[in-house]
């Protein structure tokens, strides 16, 4: 399915422009490149879906344009850590492999992969990104970036697909974000968020 270009979006920097057609982007592309950098890493099955098709607290959780990592800890009532599972630099342009953890427990209440592209980053926030220690959120937040998150699409992962390692043994179905930061009018950050 191909969900439609949110209008906003036609100012894209030419790392993403071959994803973008007025009035279509498409996010299976999208994905698999941002995946690239991480060949290693294999995802499941995926299917494209409407907001209408997320079932709750995920739609809830995902259905916005705000950091993940103020949205998550409203949502669990606890600040969150992150741990870098995989990290690939190549020049400016950072991937990485992610889960963010309550403090204190042990089991993933997101999953994800980022793309930072650190040119369009302050020395100070850049610096504090690739210490690897706090959530990307946090950071830009800390630091007074004035961003602006666009959602490009939401995705859904079936029950059986989930490895197991992503959010222990839940069961049911994930749902996930395909998203893009702008910070100070800069799109600095490409997203995938599975909660």
């Amino acid at each position: 399915m191909i969900i439609p270009h949110p209008p906003r979006l036609h100012c894209f920097s030419s790392t993403w422009s071959r994803f973008m057609a007025i009035p279509e982007f498409r996010p299976a592309e999208f994905l698999n490149d941002l995946l690239a950098p991480l060949p290693c890493f294999s995802f499941p099955p995926t299917s494209f879906v409407q907001p209408g098709e997320v079932s709750e607290p995920s739609r809830t959780l995902l259905v916005h344009n705000h950091h993940m990592t103020v949205t998550l800890e409203a949502h669990y009532g606890s600040p969150l850590r992150v741990e870098v599972l995989e990290r690939v630099r190549l020049g400016d342009s950072y991937t990485r492999r992610i889960c963010l953890y309550e403090t204190g427990k042990n089991v993933p209440v997101l999953y994800g992969v980022v793309r930072i592209h650190l040119q369009f980053c302050k020395d100070g926030v850049r610096e504090r990104i690739l210490a690897e220690r706090e959530p990307l959120g946090r950071i830009l937040i800390q630091n007074g970036v004035l961003t602006r998150i666009d959602l490009l699409g939401l995705l859904k992962i079936e029950s059986s697909a989930v490895p197991g390692d992503w959010f222990g043994n839940r069961g049911g179905d994930v749902f996930g974000r395909l998203a893009v930061i702008h910070c100070d009018d800069q799109p600095a950050i490409e997203l995938l968020e599975m909660v």
